[in-house]
């Protein structure tokens, strides 16, 4: 009887270990969410003190996503992911033990964020660059795909959920204690995680170019890797226009046209994850496209489409439905996006251009959701989401045509294994 695709992964040793701590570690984020936001507010705090605990994570992340793509290509990735693992349980538990002994106050909690966001910015590269090292090419997808429905419904539903009944239940100290259990348990898995596997012809030189080097290599392939640039620039232009009428928008939305209050919205943003991590789920389960890159980016352009219907209907099942659609296609292009990562960025360079990645994603959903305020009160909201939805996917054929997609697609097929190292830098 033959393993379904989605589940080929788990054959292997490492892999188990891993996304075993990766499914508790990143239980323990959702919660924090919750609980962070509760003891800032039984300290006293208001929406003032919670965003700038907030923004400490953010500017963790941020400040050290690039270098954590640096440490990913110099450093072994499983010490990297191990060290990253016990900083988080350091920090929540400091956190816990202070607030569980009365003497917690917002500024750990800030200091707490930033470490975990710095976390952040080392492991994902670091988890990005070690699975073509554990795994054959071909279980790539599933295993991305494995992430990209773990994450939503447990970073997203669960670990809030489970935050929220400890909370009102007890208290958020005593959600704060279970969340150091979380990344405790996670460490303690990690440890069975085994060494990666030399390379063929031996141990890599050691690295002797400096930081900045580094950095500017990673820069200079994405420059003259077409498809790859363009990707990242139809990702920065997506994030601008798409984020803020999502996170800041649409709740005024669903007050208006549902009537719908914040149960409503989070319900639909429930929706909206339930579909990521269904998109990733059938994306695992199914083989790679050969048209790979341009089925990645026409799923995320014409998946923001029902974005413009948003701003029209009155029925919630239509917004649900649209959300739905949205998560699933999203999702389904960054499992697709992963893989190939993972599969045409020589390996030297991989956590780099991952971090890159995470960087360009992310440098703009400030100025998104800074600026989808102000043009809310100048321009009507439905014609706000309209523009967004009809812009997408014209933004996708663009990229698709200057990145040179359909001939590269068809030039470099991935139906059989290819060794990242082994594929040259494309003119």
């Amino acid at each position: 009887m033959s393993v379904p695709r989605a589940l080929r992964p788990f054959a292997h040793h490492n892999y188990r270990v891993l996304i075993a701590a990766l499914a508790i570690s990143i239980f323990g984020t959702g919660m924090w969410a919750v609980a962070m936001v509760y003891q800032v507010i039984h300290l006293g705090g208001g929406p003032a003190e919670l965003s700038i605990v907030a923004t400490c994570s953010s500017v963790g992340l941020l400040a050290f996503v690039l270098l954590g793509g640096i440490a990913a290509d110099r450093l072994p990735r499983r010490r990297l992911i191990l060290a990253v693992e016990a900083v988080n349980l350091a920090a929540i538990g400091a956190v816990s033990f202070l607030a569980l002994t009365d003497r917690l106050q917002l500024w750990h909690l800030a200091a707490a964020a930033f470490l975990l966001g710095v976390g952040a910015a080392f492991f994902f590269p670091a988890y990005s660059a070690i699975l073509p090292r554990i795994l054959p090419a071909d279980d790539l997808l599933a295993a991305n795909g494995m992430e990209g429905t773990i994450r939503p419904l447990l970073q997203q539903a669960a670990g809030p959920a489970a935050a929220g009944m400890v909370v009102a239940a007890f208290s958020p100290a005593a959600a704060i204690g279970w969340i150091s259990f979380c990344h405790l348990a996670a460490l303690v898995i990690l440890s069975f995680l085994g060494a990666e596997p030399v390379p063929e012809g031996g141990p890599a030189t050691p690295v002797k170019s400096s930081v900045l080097a580094d950095l500017k290599e990673g820069v200079a392939y994405t420059v003259k890797t077409p498809w790859l640039l363009w990707t990242l620039l139809w990702a920065v232009v997506a994030t601008l226009i798409f984020i803020g009428p999502i996170e800041v928008l649409l709740p005024f939305a669903v007050a208006a046209q549902l009537g719908g209050d914040a149960s409503t919205f989070g319900f639909l943003l429930g929706i909206f994850g339930a579909g990521g991590a269904v998109g990733a789920m059938v994306t695992a389960s199914l083989p790679l496209p050969r048209r790979y890159l341009s089925v990645m980016i026409m799923m995320w352009g014409a998946g923001i489409m029902p974005l413009a219907i948003l701003g029209f209907t009155d029925s919630f099942w239509v917004m649900a439905g649209a959300l739905f659609v949205m998560g699933a296609t999203g999702s389904a292009g960054m499992v697709i996006w992963g893989t190939l990562l993972q599969r045409r960025v020589p390996s030297h360079l991989l956590g780099r251009i991952s971090s890159l990645d995470f960087f360009v994603s992310l440098a703009l959903m400030p100025v998104s959701v800074a600026l989808a305020g102000p043009l809310g009160e100048i321009i009507p909201i439905w014609l706000i989401f309209l523009l967004v939805g009809l812009a997408s996917p014209v933004l996708s054929v663009i990229a698709i045509a200057c990145g040179r997609m359909l001939r590269n697609e068809i030039e470099h097929p991935l139906e059989r294994t290819l060794a990242p190292a082994d594929e040259p830098a494309e003119a």
